[in-house]
C-alpha cells in the first residue's frame, strides 16, 4: 500500500488567510492548541528580550500564542501534545538572506538537512550558478527540487548570468532581461532581483544591466547587490540596489547603511574567503550606526562547512563581536524576514506566524528545531520524519547530468617561449578573493621545467577549458601562470569556476592535468586532487558539473577528505578560493576560457609579452 502520508515541504503549513479562525479560537482558549511546548524561554526578536517561563502555544503549523508558563492547564480540552522545553531558550528559526546551495555541492531536498540541524528554516538562494549553466531551465529546475525540499526556500532570481559579456567569457547561460522578468511572473517564490555582480557597469550606466534591474523594480521586487569599493556605492544606491553581502569592513558598510542599502555581514569559517563579518559589524560597535538594517548570512558553504558552520555559527559570531544575544539572533532572522518583507510569516515568535521554532541552549547552539510544528531535529539529531522526507529527493532531469562538453583534447600546458619574455601572473594570497597581478621575467629554455626554475619564483600552469560546447570545434582553452599557488606536485581540477563554470586545471606537469580534466570529463563534473599519475581525492558533481545527487552527510564527508589532500598537496588557498580563480567581476587579474582579464579594466591581456624586463 503506497504511504499517504503528505510530503513535508513548506507547503504542509495553510496560509494564514486559511487559518485564522481556528488560531483565534486556540489563542483564545477556545480550542487546543495541536501542541504546547512549555517550560521555555522565550528570545522576542520583536523586543530584542528574553522573556521568562513561557510556553508556546501551536496549532495547525503556525503560532497561535506565547502565554506564561503553565497556562494550558486552564484550557478547557487538553492539548494534542506537550513538550517540555527544560528551561531552554525558544527562538524563531533562522532565515539565511543570501545563500548559493550550489556551493554546498548538494540538492535542495538534500541542504535542508544540514540547515534544519542548524535552526536555519528559510533560506533566500540564489541560483546564478545552475544558470549559467543551464539557462533558465536549470533555475527552473532548483526551483522545483526547492518545491519539494523540507525547507522554505526562496529564489533572488539570478542577475548577472553570465557574470560579464561573450567577450571575456563563455557561459551556458543567458539570462536576459526578458527571461529574468518572465521567472518572476511564473514562480511566486522568485522574490527578489539576485546580487547584481557587474557593479561597474551598474554605475556607468550599462543598457542590459539597467534593462535587468527595471524587470524586477517594476515589479516591486526588491534588487540585491554586491559591491566593492566605496566610490561605487552612491551610483549603486541610486540604480535600485537595497542590499549588499560584499561589505568587506566598517567603512564601506558605514557608507552603505547610510545610503539606504542593507548589509549582510558575511560569516564564513577561517578556512574560507567568506568571513568579513568581524571587520563589517564594526559599523556599529565602533561608529555607532544602528543594526535595524543589518542581517548575517552565510553566502557560500560547501557541504563539510555547512554542518559546522550554520547560521545558527555566524549568529554567534556576531554576539562573539559585540551584538548582545538578542540581537545577534534577531539579525539572522526578523530582520532578513523584514528586508523581504515576510516579517509577517516568519522570523518572530508572534501570533500567526509559521511555527519555526528553534530550541537553545544559553551559548545559542541549537538542540531542536520545530519546522511548520513538526518536529525535525531532537536532540541534534533529525527524526524519522525529516529522514524519510530526505530519503525521498527530486530528481533532475537528465540533461542536467550531461553539461560537461569538451571537445577533443585541448593543449593544457602552451609552448615554451622561444626568447625571454615577461608572463603576466596571477598571484594567489590568503583568503584567496583578490588574486593580484603580477609580472615575472622568464628566460627562454627547452622545457617548463627548466624556465620555471630559472624564474626564482613559485609557479604552476593554470587552463580554463570551456566546457558548454559552444566553441565551434575544439574547446577552447586559455593559459596562465599561478604564482605563489605552493602545489608541489600534480594537479587539481575543478568543474565549479564561478561563475560561467567552465572548467579549471592547475598543475606542475601536464600527464596530470589531462588525468584531472579526463576524471572530470568521466564524471560529467566535480573537484579533484592528483599526483604522480593517480586520483588523490575526487567529489564527483554529475548534476549541471555543480552537485552531488547524494545526502548532504555522504557529500560533507567527501569533501572533509578533499580538503585534507588539498592541503597536503601544498596548495595555499583553499579549493573554494582556488574556484574563484575564472570569477571576471573580482580584482585584480582572473583568467577565462577568453583569457586573462584585468578587472576593472574589463580588458584582456596576453600570458607572455616580448622582452626582459618585469613591470614596476
Amino acid at each position: 500500500m503506497a504511504d499517504s502520508t503528505p510530503r513535508l515541504t513548506r507547503f504542509s503549513v495553510p496560509p494564514l488567510a486559511q487559518s485564522t479562525r481556528r488560531l483565534a479560537d486556540v489563542a483564545a482558549g477556545r480550542a487546543a492548541p495541536d501542541l504546547v511546548i512549555r517550560g521555555a524561554r522565550v528570545l522576542s526578536t520583536y523586543t530584542d528580550r528574553i522573556l521568562p517561563e513561557r510556553e508556546v502555544w501551536i496549532a495547525g503549523g503556525r503560532i497561535a500564542a506565547v502565554v506564561p508558563n503553565g497556562a494550558h492547564a486552564q484550557l478547557a480540552h487538553a492539548p494534542a501534545e506537550i513538550y517540555d522545553a527544560d528551561g531552554g531558550i525558544l527562538a524563531p528559526g533562522l532565515v539565511d538572506p543570501h545563500i548559493h546551495i550550489e556551493s554546498s555541492m548538494v540538492t535542495a531536498c538534500a541542504y535542508a538537512e544540514a540547515a534544519l540541524l542548524n535552526g536555519t528554516t528559510t533560506i533566500f538562494c540564489d541560483s546564478h550558478e545552475i544558470g549559467n549553466v543551464m539557462d533558465v531551465a536549470g533555475v527552473e529546475a532548483m526551483l522545483e527540487d526547492a518545491r519539494q525540499a523540507p525547507l522554505s526556500i526562496f529564489l533572488t532570481v539570478p542577475s548577472t548570468v553570465p557574470a560579464t559579456s561573450p567577450q571575456l567569457e563563455t557561459a551556458g547561460g543567458d539570462l536576459t532581461a526578458e527571461k529574468i522578468g518572465a521567472l518572476f511572473d511564473r514562480w511566486p517564490e522568485a522574490v527578489a532581483l539576485g546580487e547584481k555582480m557587474d557593479f561597474v557597469q551598474v554605475a556607468h550606466g550599462d543598457p542590459r544591466s539597467h534593462a535587468i534591474l527595471a524587470a524586477a523594480l517594476s515589479r516591486g521586487r526588491p534588487v540585491s547587490g554586491h559591491i566593492y569599493g566605496r566610490e561605487f556605492v552612491a551610483a549603486y544606491a541610486a540604480a535600485g540596489v537595497t542590499d549588499t553581502h560584499e561589505a568587506i569592513d566598517r567603512d564601506i558598510a558605514d557608507d552603505l547603511l547610510d545610503a539606504g542599502v542593507w548589509i549582510f555581514l558575511r560569516g564564513g569559517p577561517p578556512t574560507t574567503p567568506w568571513h568579513s563579518l568581524p571587520e563589517a559589524i564594526k559599523t556599529i560597535t565602533e561608529l555607532g550606526a544602528s543594526n535595524k538594517r543589518v542581517c548575517v548570512c552565510t553566502d557560500d558553504r560547501d557541504a563539510d562547512d555547512l554542518m559546522q558552520f550554520g547560521m545558527d555559527w555566524v549568529a554567534r559570531q556576531a554576539w562573539k563581536a559585540g551584538m548582545t544575544r538578542e540581537q545577534a539572533w534577531a539579525m539572522g532572522s526578523l530582520h532578513p524576514a523584514t528586508r523581504y518583507h515576510q516579517d509577517g510569516e516568519i522570523g518572530a515568535l508572534g501570533g500567526g506566524r509559521r511555527a519555526d521554532v528553534v530550541l537553545l541552549n544559553d551559548a545559542l547552539e541549537v538542540r531542536n528545531t520545530w519546522y511548520g510544528g513538526t518536529l525535525v531535529v531532537e536532540d541534534a539529531k533529525i527524526t524519522p520524519v525529516l529522514d524519510a522526507a530526505l530519503s525521498d529527493r527530486w530528481v533532475y532531469p537528465k540533461a542536467a547530468y550531461a553539461t560537461v562538453k569538451i571537445a577533443g583534447d585541448p593543449p593544457l600546458v602552451p609552448a615554451p617561449p622561444t626568447t625571454p619574455c615577461v608572463a603576466n601572473t596571477l598571484r594567489t594570497a590568503l583568503p584567496g578573493i583578490v588574486v593580484l597581478h603580477e609580472r615575472v621575467t622568464l628566460a627562454s629554455g627547452e622545457t617548463w621545467e627548466e624556465i620555471i626554475r630559472e624564474s626564482g619564483a613559485d609557479l604552476c600552469h593554470v587552463a580554463v577549458i570551456e566546457r558548454h560546447g559552444l566553441s565551434g570545434g575544439e574547446s577552447r582553452v586559455a593559459h596562465g601562470l599561478l604564482k605563489d599557488f605552493g602545489l608541489e606536485s600534480g594537479a587539481v581540477a575543478s568543474s565549479v569556476g564561478h561563475d560561467s563554470h567552465n572548467l579549471i586545471v592547475a598543475g606542475t606537469n601536464e600527464a596530470d592535468m589531462r588525468l584531472a580534466l579526463d576524471t572530470l570529463r568521466a564524471a560529467q563534473g566535480g573537484v579533484c586532487v592528483v599526483d604522480a599519475g593517480a586520483v588523490k581525492a575526487f567529489v564527483a558533481l554529475p548534476i549541471a558539473g555543480l552537485l552531488s545527487d547524494k545526502r548532504v552527510t555522504e557529500v560533507a564527508e567527501e569533501t572533509r577528505v578533499l580538503k585534507e589532500v588539498w592541503a597536503k598537496a601544498g596548495c595555499t588557498i583553499p579549493y573554494m578560493g582556488f574556484n574563484l580563480i575564472p570569477l571576471s567581476v573580482i580584482p585584480e587579474i582572473r583568467i577565462t576560457d577568453m583569457g586573462l582579464v584585468l578587472v576593472p579594466q574589463m580588458t584582456i591581456v596576453p600570458p607572455f609579452e616580448e622582452g626582459r624586463e618585469a613591470a614596476e
